[in-house]
């Protein structure tokens, strides 16, 4: 899968029937079967991608995500890894991945996550959830609800009635 539009590390594990778009960037990661990643995303080690997932363009996923099957990712979505980033320690030395840990976040199967929302570490976002686009997800989210804003609120529950054809006209 590597060419002059993509880079891709050796490291990465991929199911069967990946579609990747230009102007990518992989190393460390797995992506399960059939899901699709968009042009500028970035997927960093350690983070895993599940089966059947749609990832947007420009969107970024960090070093302790995982994220499930069936997912749709929106556009620029930004997830998190560290509650209080810093560049150095406090002798004014370069932070390195000694000086840190990862804070994961967990995003279960069938959500669905709107463009430019961000998600800070540490939370798990239940599954079949909507976060609105723009949102700022600080804390953990319950299965089958929809949340939006900044930071992220229940607008409600989702019912069997939102997947009726009537629901989606």
């Amino acid at each position: 899968m590597n060419d002059r539009y993509h880079s891709i590390s050796d490291d990465v594990r991929f199911g069967n029937n990946v579609r990747l778009s230009k102007f990518i960037n992989l190393y460390g990661c797995s992506i399960g079967d059939n899901t699709k990643i968009g042009s500028f995303v970035e997927v960093q080690k350690n983070a895993v991608i599940g089966s059947n997932c749609k990832i947007s363009s420009h969107t970024f996923i960090c070093e302790g995500v995982i994220i499930k099957d069936n997912v749709f990712i929106g556009h620029n979505v930004t997830f998190i890894n560290d509650t209080y980033p810093r560049a150095t320690n406090p002798d004014g030395s370069l932070q390195t991945e000694a000086d840190w840990s990862v804070e994961p976040t967990t995003v279960e199967s069938g959500v669905s996550i709107g463009s430019s929302a961000t998600i800070l570490s540490n939370v798990t976002i239940g599954g079949n959830s909507i976060v609105g686009a723009g949102s700022v997800v600080t804390k953990n989210i319950p299965s089958d609800t929809i949340v939006a804003g900044n930071p992220a609120k229940i607008i409600r529950s989702i019912t069997k009635h939102d997947f009726t054809r009537e629901a989606l006209r």
